[in-house]
């Protein structure tokens, strides 16, 4: 069974405060794009976000989202996700973004959105949950270790941004037999 099909809405009841996590839907895009932003913000990147709405609706179908939403349905936090293969263990789930917004922080949404990714991860028998977290982000560090997670301290993030995929300047090679010309997969 699809485990996005079955996850089941987790209440949590800080003094009379009622906070669904469900599956996103499109109509969530605006305001999980508004946590992303937010996001972005918080860690100090806010000129790093270029997704849009428009984006996030063309290219649906290669994430997922789970959101916090308080009893009015106003999103207060997202958990935004992929599936992804990683040649040492197989299938994986990356867990891009985790974020609650500030005035809801402290009330354990964070570990209530964690707890349904972590469903998720077990249902679709991933063999590995994978994410990433700011150095001096002690809160998210503290959460991370207390739950378990290994936090990998000898790693380096290597990326290229959508202009450097434009001008990336081909490595060259001479010491390959070229009797047969490479073609784009």
């Amino acid at each position: 069974m699809n485990s996005l099909s079955c996850i089941l809405k987790q209440q949590i009841k800080p003094e009379k405060m009622i906070i669904n996590i469900r599956k996103a839907t499109e109509a969530d895009f605006p305001a999980i794009l508004g946590l992303i932003k937010e996001l972005a913000l918080f860690e100090k990147a806010p000129e790093k976000v270029t997704n849009t709405i428009e984006q996030m609706k063309e290219e649906q179908g290669l994430f997922r989202s789970i959101v916090a939403e308080n009893k009015d349905g106003e999103i207060v936090g997202m958990a935004l996700y992929f599936f992804a293969y990683y040649t040492w263990v197989g299938k994986s789930l990356y867990l891009d973004d985790l974020y609650v917004k500030e005035s809801y922080r402290k009330l354990k949404i964070g570990s209530a959105l964690l707890n349904e990714v972590m469903k998720i991860a077990k249902a679709e028998n991933c063999k590995r949950v994978r994410w990433q977290v700011l150095h001096w982000n002690q809160n998210a560090i503290n959460l991370y270790k207390k739950v378990g997670a290994f936090i990998d301290e000898e790693w380096l993030n290597c990326d290229f941004d959508a202009e450097g995929i434009r001008n990336f300047k081909a490595i060259k090679v001479e010491n390959l037999d070229k009797s047969e010309e490479t073609t784009h997969i």
